[in-house]
């Protein structure tokens, strides 16, 4: 009786944790559809930054707690410093996201380099690790064919990113910048016709004008005597203080802590090779996701790993968008369109971790029935 009544609150558990992640992510694409495009010559309202912070760290920090729990659970197959690892990433991907929204929202900052890079960086290390171990864990040996497919998307991963960060997007961004009567080619025009020119018309000569009356001459006209000369005013110096500005006028500066700007001064240098260890992560995710759905394509817990392969592509989509977008995209604030990947990610990573969990315990449960 208590281990039919576990395994119901079991198959419970895991049926609201899938609905609420699945709930969540269709919440944030139609936030994003309605929402990411301002209207003509108006910026995005301060409300919608703050909701799109607030999606995306609900979801990684419910998929750093789900990965976590697994990580707790002595019945988990996968290993649990597999989950350990990923769940730290997701984690360390919550905690910049929280520092990179006081830059932006709290100080009205938005900068190139920030420290919260540290901590996005490091999510890739993390959550890369972890997708490996658990295809190594497992003892899970791939066929040549399946190694030359995981680095050949490796490859096509790097080329891609490459032509976007070295300016083969910039042609793109401009036809789609451009108005559309300019992305058509341009119509002949005809020639114009050459004018009209009428005849002068024929004047009649004017008569003769009539002779000049004889003017007598004016009288002298009266002497008038000089006005007194009297002393120049004295000159004045302008005067050099400036006019003290309208307060009403006055625009406050921005309540930057001076810790903050000495960080953001010392993390500039490092934005192209923080860029490149971007895109390095990126590809890292890429194939890792790809020997993840070779090497579980099928069995009983493949299920699983198949969601944290389709969240690793979903990281890497937002990726280049946002590569893209921060490069060839004119005044491009965050909050665009394609950004509900990330959302996305972190879903999908948390139903990944909830069903592991449920098939983990099933599995222990099945085997000590047999025993």
């Amino acid at each position: 009786m208590n281990q039919k009544s576990s395994g119901s609150a079991s198959a419970l558990s895991v049926q609201v944790v899938i609905i609420a992640l699945l709930a969540w992510g269709i919440f944030a694409l139609l936030f994003f559809l309605l929402f990411s495009v301002p209207l003509p010559g108006q910026e995005r309202a301060g409300w919608y930054s703050i909701t799109t912070y607030v999606l995306e760290d609900a979801a990684f920090l419910a998929a750093a707690l789900l990965c976590f729990r697994n990580y707790g659970s002595p019945q988990i197959v996968s290993g649990r410093s597999v989950w350990l690892l990923i769940g730290s990433g997701m984690l360390s991907f919550f905690i910049g996201n929280l520092i990179l929204g006081q830059w932006e929202i709290g100080w009205g900052k938005e900068p190139d380099v920030s420290p919260a890079d540290v901590f996005f960086l490091l999510m890739y290390l993390l959550v890369g690790i972890g997708m490996i171990m658990a295809v190594t864990s497992r003892k899970l040996n791939l066929s040549l064919l399946q190694i030359l497919t995981v680095f050949g998307i490796g490859i096509a991963g790097a080329v891609f990113a490459w032509f976007i960060y070295n300016g083969a997007g910039e042609e793109a961004a401009l036809w789609f910048e451009a108005p559309a009567i300019a992305q058509t080619s341009p119509i002949a025009e005809p020639a114009p016709l050459a004018p009209i020119v009428e005849p002068a018309p024929v004047v009649a000569p004017a008569p003769p004008a009539p002779p000049a009356p004889i003017v007598e001459p004016a009288p002298p006209a009266p002497v008038v005597e000089p006005a007194p000369i009297t002393a120049p005013a004295p000159v004045t110096a302008p005067s050099l203080v400036a006019p003290s500005p309208d307060p009403a006028l006055a625009t406050p500066a921005a309540d930057v802590p001076s810790w903050a700007l000495a960080l953001e001064e010392l993390f500039a240098p490092l934005g192209d090779s923080l860029a490149i260890a971007y895109v390095a992560g990126d590809i890292v995710l890429l194939m890792s996701a790809t020997m993840l759905l070779l090497a579980f394509w099928g069995g009983r817990f493949s299920l699983s790993w198949r969601f944290i392969a389709a969240a690793a592509i979903c990281f890497y989509v937002a990726d280049m968008w946002f590569l893209y977008a921060t490069r060839f995209v004119s005044d491009y604030q965050t909050g665009g369109l394609l950004e509900v990947f990330w959302i996305f990610s972190a879903c999908l990573f948390g139903i990944g971790a909830a069903l592991e969990y449920d098939l983990s315990s099933r599995s222990r449960r099945a085997s000590r029935r047999r025993s």
